[in-house]
């Protein structure tokens, strides 16, 4: 780096100075404070770049051509708006609140420490047209964030149940005569498919539900995280899975990969999903049903397997994309997103009728359901055993519940003081 401070700087430059300012040890080069910076401000790099698929300020995501007027991001391309935009564009990327807020402080702290070495005249992050976007910060208890309860669960799993049956009886009530079992301009063939593609969907619901309710699984553990574009965040695979040992095979938080428990309730609903969908082991265990993404997936694949246009026509015009691409073996299709799931459970809370208001969502978040698994655990077995089961640790999990312990500290309060004092016994 040269050392100039002035607007044509490249912003990266100055990374390495801020990091060893805020660094711990003699050189400034440890210290979990700054290996959180450095992932920040690389985020905030990319994203100022354009290499970062943008839904928030772009339309398609993948059309966010950055910040910058030249080649680099200088701190010239740096101002309030451009703050609100990266405000916007963490909002929008699926983080709880808190974490939004965290994010945003890394690098809001190095551009307040870039306005005081000299290199911008205000400090833009910290301005109001910067900071709207963001959500309200949350002085909640932990106690007081969405956690599902039996009610919850038992409202959830009876619907996706219901919803599941109905759609595979349908299914399994159309009859196919055994001379149009192999002709797809047959309508008796054409309503089997149909009735099919409808048992998947609401069996892909209802597995869904389960994971989320059964499992305490982070949402990104098995499904597609569109801001991290790591091996493991990605989708769970079939292959990952085994129903005979009742486990998964997860990227965890700590970014190694463990086998993740499948509780008993889980292992049904995910069985007959996958009968009736019959994909490749390498698929997702959830794939996108996204009908754009899924065409323009299995045309781009027939093609690549030989087929002309024609042939292409005819089988998309007999099977669903979903379909064709499980029956010919494509490639697979892109996962579910993290952001598709919390739609999809805003849409199964409002179809079975679940109230839900928590102060910041109106539906069965799927973090939610990870939070309920918790609460039934401690409740259960205690702190240790919980964090076991979460992938946490004991102080994390004893942090997140801590309402639970301060409740039993009250009866234990109670029932010491009600041998001493007579007016607790009175109560």
């Amino acid at each position: 780096m040269s050392g100039r401070r002035s607007a044509d700087t490249p912003i990266n430059e100055t990374f390495h100075k801020f990091l060893t300012d805020k660094g711990k040890g003699d050189a400034g080069d440890s210290g979990n404070y700054r290996r959180n910076a450095e992932r920040e401000l690389d985020r905030f790099h990319s994203w100022a770049l354009g290499n970062t698929a943008d839904p928030s300020n772009a339309s398609p995501a993948t059309s966010w051509s950055g910040i910058i007027n030249s080649g680099a991001v200088t701190f010239a391309d740096l101002d309030a708006t451009a703050f609100g935009d990266y405000a916007r564009y963490l909002r929008g990327s699926g983080y709880s609140h808190s974490t939004i807020h965290t994010y945003y402080a890394y690098v809001a702290s190095w551009c307040g420490w870039a306005h005081g070495q000299g290199y911008i005249s205000r400090h833009y992050a910290r301005e109001s047209d910067a900071e709207d976007p963001l959500p309200e910060a949350s002085d909640r208890r932990p106690g007081d964030q969405q956690a599902w309860d039996n009610k919850d669960r038992d409202l959830l799993t009876r619907f996706v149940d219901e919803e599941a049956s109905a759609a595979i009886d349908t299914f399994g009530d159309v009859e196919v005569l055994y001379d149009e079992t192999e002709d797809p301009t047959s309508d008796a063939w054409a309503e089997k498919t149909r009735t099919r593609l409808e048992a998947i969907k609401r069996c892909r619901e209802r597995a869904l539900a389960y994971l989320l309710a059964y499992t305490g699984l982070r949402a990104a553990e098995f499904l597609r995280d569109p801001n991290d574009d790591r091996a493991g965040r990605d989708g769970l695979r079939w292959d990952d899975v085994s129903f005979e040992d009742r486990s998964a095979t997860v990227y965890r938080k700590n970014q190694q990969w463990k086998e993740a428990s499948l509780p008993e309730p889980v292992i049904g609903p995910l069985q007959r999903y996958k009968r009736l969908l019959d994909p490749p082991d390498d698929w997702p265990v959830f794939t996108t049903l996204h009908r754009p993404t899924l065409s323009s997936h299995v045309q781009s694949e027939l093609a690549d397997a030989g087929f002309d246009e024609d042939e292409i026509a005819d089988i998309r015009s007999t099977w669903p994309d979903l379909l064709a691409a499980a029956e010919h073996d494509l490639d697979a299709p892109s996962a579910l997103t993290t952001d598709g799931a919390r739609r999809m459970m805003e849409k199964l809370s409002t179809e079975a009728r679940i109230d839900v208001d928590d102060g910041r969502h109106d539906y069965l978040a799927p973090h939610g359901g990870r939070r309920g698994m918790g609460e039934v655990l401690v409740r259960e077995f205690g702190y240790a055993a919980a964090a076991r089961y979460l992938d946490n640790s004991e102080e994390q999990v004893r942090q997140a519940y801590q309402h639970i312990e301060a409740a039993e500290r009250a009866d234990m309060a109670t029932e010491a003081l009600s041998n001493t004092d007579q007016r607790v016994n009175q109560q």
